[in-house]
């Protein structure tokens, strides 16, 4: 199986930078696109930004010019560099990961996409 795991939310000053992590285990033959999504309170699960395996990059309207997406394939990671941060931006933060190949326990391949477990991160004003 494939597991995604973040790290690096927590409680920052508007104006301030956080910077988002997220490997990938499991037996992963290669992984299409990473990204990062956010969910708000009330609100619906919104594409932050994203990065494909050959290094293409999107972002959403708002966060361009202040969040960086990038990823290291060897170490099945992808960061978020989040900078200038409003407290709009507050919000849970998962990690994405699209059409991952890996191998099954009897050897069998398998495609599917994945989801971290989300990391809050919490924007002061």
């Amino acid at each position: 199986q494939v597991q995604l795991v973040e790290s690096g939310g927590g409680l920052v000053q508007a104006g301030g930078s956080l910077r988002l992590s997220c490997v990938a285990s499991g037996r992963i033959l290669s992984t299409n696109t990473m990204g990062w999504y956010r969910q708000a309170p009330g609100k619906e699960r919104e594409m932050v930004a994203a990065v494909t395996s050959g290094g293409s990059t999107n972002y959403e309207d708002s966060v361009k010019g202040r969040f960086a997406v990038s990823r290291d394939n060897a170490k099945k990671m992808v960061f978020l560099q989040m900078n200038s941060l409003k407290p709009e931006d507050t919000a849970v933060y998962y990690c994405n990961a699209d059409r991952v190949q890996f191998v099954g326990p009897l050897g069998a391949r398998y495609t599917a996409d994945y989801w971290g477990q989300g990391t809050q991160v919490t924007v002061s004003s």
